[in-house]
């Protein structure tokens, strides 16, 4: 019994092996650039620098771990499905704490918006991927 991803044709599986190696890229390029070159980035978003950098730090850090966890499903998509559920409530928990910041007017600037906006897509493709990931005869039981 496969999951209606190994039933797929093979081009489905290759825009999934696509869709993860662009969310490892997008994350590991954030993390880097946070990690890294916080203090140019927010200099030019006019964003005040926090007196302790170790939460950019840790969140950077945390940012980086998620695109190389994205990078391995990109490599065996079924044997690291779990990731992508993490990856899912991951990129959740960003949109919703981006969105409640930006409702009550706290959130830095714009641009964390927009990383919301495109966490959010991601995570609309990671749940759009667990459902071709479940077992087929599971899928068709609960259809």
């Amino acid at each position: 019994m496969g999951t209606r991803l190994e039933l797929a044709d093979p081009s489905t599986v290759n825009r999934y092996k696509a869709f993860f190696l662009t969310a490892a890229l997008y994350d590991v390029i954030l993390g880097v650039v946070f990690f890294f070159f916080f203090t140019p980035v927010f200099r030019q978003l006019s964003v005040p620098l926090p007196e302790n950098t170790s939460y950019l730090h840790l969140s950077a850090g945390f940012v980086f771990v998620q695109g190389v966890g994205y990078w391995l499903v990109s490599q065996n998509l079924l044997r690291n499905v779990d990731l992508v559920k993490v990856g899912a409530l991951y990129k959740a928990i960003y949109t919703l704490v981006a969105v409640y910041y930006w409702a009550i007017g706290q959130l830095p600037h714009a641009v964390f918006a927009w990383f919301a906006v495109f966490d959010f897509l991601f995570m609309l493709g990671f749940i759009r991927f667990l459902v071709l990931a479940r077992p087929a005869a599971e899928a068709r039981a609960q259809a």
